[in-house]
């Protein structure tokens, strides 16, 4: 295990814009803000979603689309650095009206409707890569 404490400085709550990117919309607030780390969970609603699944096997993000609203029963993930830009990393459950779940890493949705809660960190986090998962991971 690879592990630091970290301590907030800061909190927002944000109102994510109607027909907007829910990810980039995260990604701008971190921006306007100067937010180098934090912690966010969201929900709200949305008319599309673009989720990744990582196939372990393959070692890489297969895509599914969903082109249909879809309620976003819960979201939570992180902000630090990747590749030189503040990266959203967004995880989701969707719903669908028949109540049937979705799950996976938030790609990209257009916004219906999203209440978003963040709390920065004082310490600034990037993302490194890590061999044996071939992922980008933060610390």
């Amino acid at each position: 295990m690879n592990y630091r404490e970290v301590s907030g400085d800061r909190e927002f709550v944000a109102r994510l814009g109607h027909g907007e990117d829910w990810r980039a919309e995260i990604e701008s607030l971190a921006d306007d803000e100067e937010i180098d780390a934090a912690w966010f969970v969201a929900m709200g609603a949305v008319q599309d979603a673009t989720i990744w699944f990582y196939d372990q096997t393959d070692m890489e993000y297969k895509d599914v689309e969903f082109d249909e609203p879809l309620e976003v029963a819960a979201c939570v993930g992180n902000v630090s650095w990747l590749d030189g830009e503040r990266f959203a990393h967004t995880h989701a459950v969707l719903s669908r009206r028949s109540g049937q779940t979705l799950a996976g890493h938030l790609d990209s949705a257009t916004v219906f409707a999203g209440e978003l809660y963040v709390r920065s960190f004082e310490e600034e986090l990037a993302r490194e890569h890590d061999e044996p998962t071939d992922l980008d991971l933060w610390l």
